[in-house]
């Protein structure tokens, strides 16, 4: 049977959030999660669906990637990882503008367990990109306390997540409507919202963190620090506290990928107990 390239319709969002949790567990790279549509969809099940493509044979769903800006983050069945026709197809449709995938230009591509994708675009022209890191914690013991208060957010406490997001991160545009759209989603079902608060009282760290099911790694997407209260140790603290709710939830490990260009961050994953994976690069074509 031939491999069909699709773009699923929001009423399949559900069953590609459910193919994705399967192919989680300990010991594969850390790919394209359920945590990461989950995010996604703070902007609607709309703009979710939009952004997705799907490479399946017979049916059964083989690959699956989402379009971020010019980048496609993709996830590959572990059984898939070694089918050279699989790959084949995968080189052929992002490589190609007019397949519908990536646009024409400067575009990336995450495919961090594609041995056989790399090699065939690296023969097309294609070259290393900007690197991640990777970090995981198994859950086998329990998680530290981290030292500070640890609220789970509801709709009441909202605007007060989305507030340290924007603080966080200095382009975000997380906003309580879209904390909402996001919560209202399938794979938040297996996901919290989490913030810590000072002695002060102080809102200074958020994240959320996403579980794939019980026995299966969870995921910390996104993380962040307020700007105001930063270099006092919070990052290791929100940290502590994100592995501990997954671990809560029946995640095995916590997971989590940031770009090796952020030092600062990698260095409070690991003192939270992160182990440091291999930097993996994305795949690149310029334009």
């Amino acid at each position: 049977m031939p491999i069909m390239l699709s773009e699923p319709g929001v009423v399949e969002l559900g069953e590609v959030v459910r193919v994705l949790r399967e192919w989680q567990y300990d010991g594969a790279p850390v790919q394209l999660h359920p945590g990461d549509l989950g995010w996604q969809w703070r902007f609607g099940a709309e703009a979710a669906a939009v952004a997705l493509r799907t490479w399946s044979r017979d049916g059964r769903i083989l690959a699956l990637g989402t379009l971020d800006s010019e980048v496609l983050r993709l996830a590959v069945d572990p059984e898939a990882e070694h089918d050279e026709e699989l790959a084949g197809q995968l080189a052929a449709d992002v490589n190609q503008p007019e397949r519908g995938v990536l646009p024409a230009g400067s575009v990336s591509v995450e495919a961090r367990s594609g041995a056989l994708l790399k090699r065939m675009l690296f023969d097309v022209g294609w070259t290393d990109g900007e690197p991640w890191t990777p970090l995981r914690r198994a859950l086998t013991e329990p998680v530290p306390d981290c030292g500070l208060r640890i609220e789970v957010t509801g709709p009441a406490e909202a605007p007060v997540r989305c507030a340290v997001q924007r603080a966080s991160f200095d382009n975000s545009t997380f906003t309580e409507e879209r904390w909402r759209t996001m919560a209202a989603g399938p794979a938040y079902a297996d996901a919290r919202c989490l913030v810590a608060y000072d002695e002060r009282d102080a809102a200074v760290a958020a994240a959320t963190v996403w579980s794939a099911g019980p026995g299966r790694p969870g995921l910390l997407e996104p993380l962040g620090v307020h700007r105001d209260h930063r270099g006092r140790g919070h990052g290791r603290a929100i940290t502590l506290a994100a592995a501990a709710a997954v671990r809560e939830m029946g995640s095995s490990s916590a997971t989590v990928c940031t770009p090796s260009a952020n030092v600062g961050g990698v260095a409070a994953y690991r003192s939270a107990g992160f182990e440091q994976l291999p930097d993996v690069p994305d795949l690149h074509r310029e334009g």
